[in-house]
């Protein structure tokens, strides 16, 4: 059986599909499985062992139709016998239904006309569960696994060698991801954390554990946010792994992770690090399993800024 999924969305919605696809596999074990997803997300599946090929394809741009026609001809080229589309939109089930794939899956709702197999559309629960239920129609109806991934080798002795070279690797570390990267969006910069409220926690936790260092991750386009930090925080360490593979290894030797809402985190409940989340504009219930090991704080406004340190704190304390 030959399987493609459609999934549109960045690095931690990927990271979120990981237990459908992995389930998929495993009750079809001789199944290929690819996925189209945006370019910038196909970095994800460095640790997804499910996946045979990933498509590269940029549903946010402005496509012109010979752009969608090229990616219809390269989906029916491959002789698919299952297309999962992820997203719910006519233009989504239009598109599977032009590939001429026999079996179609997706939600009901808008585009589902073009479908052969549509769920119900739940968009309420854990966003993980909410995809799991695309596998019904292949007669999967098990609770949706929890978040995994797969590390290479490579990556994980790159983080014991880094974990020497910053000097926690026999102490132990607190993890900060924090950095804005590239959030240009305004519900995007709704999930920035100031960077002075970051030194507040970080200040109050070097007083209480002046004994577990305090690592921070530095993104692509992290430099600033990272700069800052060191004007206040000059104790504190940095790492900038260049890949998925190298930040899901450094996240799963941490002791602890903080983070806002992004890719990382969804790496750090794949990792089963203890995590510490900072939520806006987003819901966490949507974006976090119930687990005791994964806490969530909630923006009163739907503005991560306007998270309390002191709130942060009481759950790194009491949590």
């Amino acid at each position: 059986m030959r399987v493609v999924a459609l999934v549109p969305g960045g690095i931690g919605d990927q990271i979120l599909f990981f237990p459908t696809l992995d389930d998929l596999k495993r009750n079809y074990p001789n199944a290929q499985i690819d996925v189209v997803v945006e370019p910038r997300s196909k970095a994800a599946y460095r640790v997804s062992k499910s996946v045979h090929e990933v498509l590269p394809f940029d549903f946010q741009d402005r496509n012109s139709l010979a752009d969608w026609g090229n990616l219809v001809g390269t989906i029916r080229d491959r002789e698919y016998d299952v297309a999962i589309a992820v997203k719910q939109n006519w233009l989504m089930g239009l598109l599977v239904w032009l590939t001429g794939i026999t079996t179609r899956i997706g939600y009901q709702g808008k585009g589902a006309v073009f479908l052969t197999n549509a769920v119900p559309f739940k968009p309420s629960q854990y966003a993980a569960a909410l995809y799991h239920d695309l596998l019904q129609p292949l007669s999967i109806k098990t609770p949706v696994p929890e978040l995994a991934v797969n590390v290479p080798k490579t990556d994980i002795d790159w983080a014991e060698k880094e974990q020497k070279r910053l000097g926690v690797h026999e102490t132990g570390y607190i993890l900060i991801h924090g950095g804005s990267g590239q959030l240009s969006q305004a519900k995007e910069l709704d999930k920035i954390y100031p960077v002075e409220k970051w030194h507040q926690i970080i200040q109050s936790f070097q007083e209480k554990q002046p004994d577990l260092p305090v690592v921070v991750i530095k993104g692509v386009d992290d430099e600033q946010f990272v700069r800052s930090l060191l004007g206040s925080s000059p104790d504190i360490k940095v790492t900038a792994p260049n890949d998925i593979g190298k930040l899901a290894a450094i996240i799963a030797g941490a002791n602890l992770m903080l983070s806002t809402d992004s890719a990382a985190l969804q790496l750090s409940v794949a990792v089963q690090t203890y995590t510490i989340a900072l939520f806006g504009p987003t819901d966490p219930a949507k974006l976090l399993p119930r687990n005791d090991k994964f806490l969530a704080i909630e923006s009163p406004t739907g503005k991560t800024a306007d998270v309390s340190p002191n709130a942060v704190l009481e759950k790194i304390w009491g949590g």
